[in-house]
């Protein structure tokens, strides 16, 4: 039997987080230590209380780490206008009775590192403040990282925060500048990969009426956002951290990739957020970044409909 793969995910949780949270419940192949939080989408309160009545409605037992309730150096705006205030459409859900671990969730990384050195799978969902600090209080991390996957950034500046920037990379541009520039291998799916990989409306409607706890409790705290996504986006819905959370899994489904340096951007007016690709190697700096730009979308589907507890 092979060994299962040590699984650690960084997140904010968050309509999109919680649907990719819910694909890494259902993995066969990875062993899930526990869930780090970081404000993002909404402010930390919010996003802990949201992964723990996820864990508690998934009916999974894993450790919840608090960690930054800021960017490291400059205030940002959440998205609560696509989450709602609490992150969870505002549905009003009674709170977990799980409570989360005292140790601060760039502590547990760390930790988990030397636990499982070389064989970690590291996934970030949201800002990479608590990575940063991570790295800033151990800068030797990254060589026990096994894997680093990374939801964020705009490869060619088609922003959905700003002109150039996707909201992970611009909540805290600060820290996600330390991550590229300590890491020497991170895979990144990116805001303009996710709009490659949308999938209708109806037919997500659909998928959450398999009348599973899972898929109830997702169509309620989806509404508000999906509500939001069909009149800016049109009839296709997209799920940034789920498309993520498969490339991490099942890096077998990544179907077309490059390898590239990767800067971010911490200054300019309009450039703050911004992650610049040498996509013609003329800086002469180590390519660390394998962009991935096209997924197996059929198997996207069904992992999608199998998180949501409908067997495909």
């Amino acid at each position: 039997m092979n060994e299962s793969i040590p699984l650690l995910i960084d997140t904010d949780p968050g309509v999109d987080d919680a649907l990719a949270l819910l694909m890494a419940f259902n993995s066969p192949r990875h062993h899930l230590l526990g869930l780090c939080i970081t404000a993002g989408n909404v402010g930390l309160d919010y996003t802990t209380a949201n992964a723990l009545k996820l864990l508690e409605v998934a009916g999974v037992d894993v450790p919840v780490y608090p960690g930054c309730d800021r960017p490291l150096v400059f205030a940002a705006e959440d998205a609560s206008y696509v989450h709602g205030r609490d992150g969870f459409g505002d549905i009003a859900y009674e709170p977990a009775h799980l409570r989360p671990a005292a140790e601060h969730a760039a502590l547990a990384i760390l930790r988990e590192s030397h636990a499982h050195a070389g064989k970690l799978l590291l996934v970030t969902l949201g800002p990479l403040t608590n990575l940063a600090l991570a790295v800033r209080l151990d800068p030797s991390l990254p060589s026990r990282i096994g894997r680093l996957v990374v939801m964020g950034g705009a490869v060619t500046g088609k922003g959905n925060t700003s002109i150039a920037a996707e909201f992970n990379i611009a909540f805290d541009p600060e820290a996600a500048a330390i991550v590229f520039d300590s890491f020497p291998d991170i895979v990144l799916v990116d805001w303009e990969a996710v709009l490659r990989h949308g999938f209708r409306h109806a037919a997500f409607e659909d998928w959450l009426t398999g009348g599973s706890p899972r898929a109830d409790f997702y169509d309620r705290i989806s509404r508000k956002t999906r509500l939001w996504a069909e009149g800016k986006r049109g009839d296709h819905w997209h799920s940034a951290d789920a498309l993520a959370m498969m490339a991490a899994l099942y890096p077998e489904y990544i179907i077309e990739k490059q390898r590239h340096f990767l800067h971010v951007e911490t200054a300019g007016s309009q450039s703050r957020g911004a992650t610049v690709v040498d996509w013609l190697e003329r800086s002469g700096r180590m390519a660390q970044t394998e962009i991935v730009l096209k997924l197996d979308q059929g198997r996207f589907e069904a992992m999608i409909l199998d998180a949501l507890g409908m067997r495909v």
